[in-house]
């Protein structure tokens, strides 16, 4: 069975963090928290509820990254502090890596409370992963330590670390999808205006794929938040 650290990134989470640090206690053997200067109690919170917590530069990139240099784990599993993973995950995981030729992969991925607009963008993500195999690191990324360093981890960019990594993690091998156990996402970022979000993720994602520098496309999708 591998060893399986957790990440999350976080900052200014301290309303949530200690119940994101509980969830992946439920699947992982360490879990560690990479704070970007919360000024809110976010890091003592973490480390009350059990996790390890590591300093970062305020983003998801460098954050991601400080967290898998100091996690310990085979399996690096990375998770945002509003997702936390159904019961089974664990067992799914283990289940995925038994086959060597995957390197990683990721969860269904469920936006809660499940209803309206979030039964949506849940349906729109799935077909997206299925078809196109386009995910982002809400859906609980996983991968194997060793692929995560020889890709050179997560970069620091403003936006799209994710997807860049993502992109680089479906060149090196194989990729496991697993829906039968789902991430289950706070809606809590698209909620209030669901139609623009939507056409704003959609706008991004697109820009970035023709060469759009990241820099810019972080400007869009703040003004959509």
């Amino acid at each position: 069975m591998s060893v399986v650290s957790a990440v999350i990134p976080a900052w200014m989470e301290g309303a949530r963090v200690a119940d994101a640090v509980r969830a992946a206690r439920a699947v992982a053997d360490e879990v560690i928290v990479s704070d970007g200067g919360s000024t809110d109690g976010t890091a003592e919170r973490a480390r009350d509820a059990g996790a390890r917590v590591v300093t970062a530069p305020k983003g998801r990139g460098p954050q991601l990254h400080a967290g898998a240099m100091a996690a310990a784990g085979d399996v690096l599993l990375f998770l945002h502090a509003d997702v936390a993973l159904e019961r089974g995950a664990r067992g799914a995981i283990d289940r995925a890596l038994t086959d060597p030729a995957v390197v990683g992969g990721n969860f269904f991925l469920r936006f809660e409370p499940d209803v309206g607009w979030a039964r949506v963008f849940t349906v729109a993500n799935d077909l997206r992963r299925r078809a196109l195999r386009i995910y982002y690191g809400d859906s609980a990324l996983f991968v194997r330590r060793a692929v995560y360093h020889a890709l050179g981890g997560f970069r620091a960019l403003p936006i799209m670390e994710d997807y860049e990594f993502i992109r680089r993690l479906e060149r090196a091998g194989r990729t496991a999808y697993l829906r039968d156990v789902a991430a289950r996402a706070s809606a809590r970022r698209f909620e209030r205006r669901p139609l623009r979000t939507l056409a704003v993720w959609a706008a991004v994602q697109s820009l970035y794929s023709l060469g759009a520098p990241p820099a810019r496309l972080a400007r869009l999708y703040e003004d959509a938040r």
